[in-house]
Protein backbone atom coordinates (compact mmCIF):
# COMPACT_ATOMS: atom_id res chain seq x y z
CA UNK A 1 0.00 0.00 0.00
CA UNK A 2 1.27 3.45 -0.97
CA UNK A 3 0.23 6.70 0.69
CA UNK A 4 0.19 9.79 -1.51
CA UNK A 5 0.46 13.05 0.43
CA UNK A 6 0.12 16.61 -0.83
CA UNK A 7 -0.04 19.91 1.01
CA UNK A 8 -2.52 22.07 -0.85
CA UNK A 9 -2.35 25.84 -0.53
CA UNK A 10 -5.66 27.16 -1.80
CA UNK A 11 -5.90 30.77 -2.94
CA UNK A 12 -7.31 32.85 -0.06
CA UNK A 13 -11.09 33.29 -0.01
CA UNK A 14 -11.58 30.28 -2.34
CA UNK A 15 -11.73 27.63 0.40
CA UNK A 16 -15.48 27.05 0.40
CA UNK A 17 -15.72 26.61 -3.38
CA UNK A 18 -12.58 24.43 -3.35
CA UNK A 19 -14.13 22.10 -0.76
CA UNK A 20 -17.30 21.88 -2.84
CA UNK A 21 -15.40 21.11 -6.05
CA UNK A 22 -13.12 18.67 -4.26
CA UNK A 23 -16.16 16.65 -3.17
CA UNK A 24 -17.23 16.46 -6.83
CA UNK A 25 -13.70 15.52 -7.95
CA UNK A 26 -13.83 12.43 -5.74
CA UNK A 27 -15.91 10.67 -8.39
CA UNK A 28 -12.99 10.84 -10.83
CA UNK A 29 -10.25 9.45 -8.63
CA UNK A 30 -12.37 6.76 -6.97
CA UNK A 31 -12.88 4.78 -10.20
CA UNK A 32 -9.17 4.28 -10.89
CA UNK A 33 -7.75 0.76 -10.51
CA UNK A 34 -5.67 0.52 -7.35
CA UNK A 35 -7.43 3.42 -5.60
CA UNK A 36 -8.09 2.53 -1.95
CA UNK A 37 -9.53 5.77 -0.54
CA UNK A 38 -8.69 9.37 0.18
CA UNK A 39 -9.20 12.07 2.78
CA UNK A 40 -8.87 15.83 2.82
CA UNK A 41 -7.85 17.62 6.02
CA UNK A 42 -8.07 21.36 6.66
CA UNK A 43 -5.26 22.97 8.64
CA UNK A 44 -6.35 24.47 11.94
CA UNK A 45 -3.59 27.09 12.00
CA UNK A 46 -3.81 28.31 8.40
CA UNK A 47 -7.29 28.44 6.89
CA UNK A 48 -6.30 28.06 3.25
CA UNK A 49 -4.00 25.05 3.79
CA UNK A 50 -5.12 21.43 3.30
CA UNK A 51 -3.57 17.99 3.46
CA UNK A 52 -4.66 15.45 0.87
CA UNK A 53 -3.98 11.79 1.63
CA UNK A 54 -4.71 9.09 -0.95
CA UNK A 55 -4.15 5.36 -0.52
CA UNK A 56 -3.07 3.42 -3.59
CA UNK A 57 -2.31 -0.24 -4.10
CA UNK A 58 0.90 0.61 -6.03
CA UNK A 59 2.82 3.74 -6.96
CA UNK A 60 2.03 3.14 -10.63
CA UNK A 61 -1.71 3.14 -9.90
CA UNK A 62 -1.28 6.84 -9.15
CA UNK A 63 1.58 7.93 -11.39
CA UNK A 64 0.39 6.07 -14.49
CA UNK A 65 -3.14 4.76 -13.90
CA UNK A 66 -4.55 8.05 -12.62
CA UNK A 67 -2.20 10.68 -13.99
CA UNK A 68 -2.52 9.35 -17.56
CA UNK A 69 -6.31 8.93 -17.47
CA UNK A 70 -9.24 10.93 -18.79
CA UNK A 71 -10.45 11.11 -15.18
CA UNK A 72 -7.30 12.98 -14.20
CA UNK A 73 -8.03 15.62 -16.84
CA UNK A 74 -11.43 16.21 -15.22
CA UNK A 75 -9.85 16.28 -11.73
CA UNK A 76 -7.30 18.78 -12.99
CA UNK A 77 -9.99 20.97 -14.59
CA UNK A 78 -11.94 21.11 -11.33
CA UNK A 79 -9.08 21.66 -8.89
CA UNK A 80 -5.75 22.85 -10.25
CA UNK A 81 -6.73 26.52 -10.61
CA UNK A 82 -7.20 26.76 -6.80
CA UNK A 83 -3.55 26.10 -5.90
CA UNK A 84 -0.88 28.71 -5.25
CA UNK A 85 1.77 27.47 -5.30
CA UNK A 86 1.15 24.21 -7.11
CA UNK A 87 1.53 21.35 -4.61
CA UNK A 88 4.38 18.91 -4.34
CA UNK A 89 3.03 15.36 -4.29
CA UNK A 90 5.01 12.70 -2.46
CA UNK A 91 4.53 8.98 -1.92
CA UNK A 92 5.19 6.98 1.25
CA UNK A 93 5.26 3.34 2.22
CA UNK A 94 4.54 2.15 5.75
CA UNK A 95 7.55 0.98 7.75
CA UNK A 96 5.99 0.83 11.23
CA UNK A 97 2.53 0.77 12.75
CA UNK A 98 1.49 0.54 16.40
Amino acid sequence: MILEAALLHVKPSHEQQFEHDFAIAGQYISVINGYKGHSLHKCMEQENKYLLLVNWETLEDHTIGFRQSAEYLEWKKLLHHYYDPFPVVEHFEKVLEN
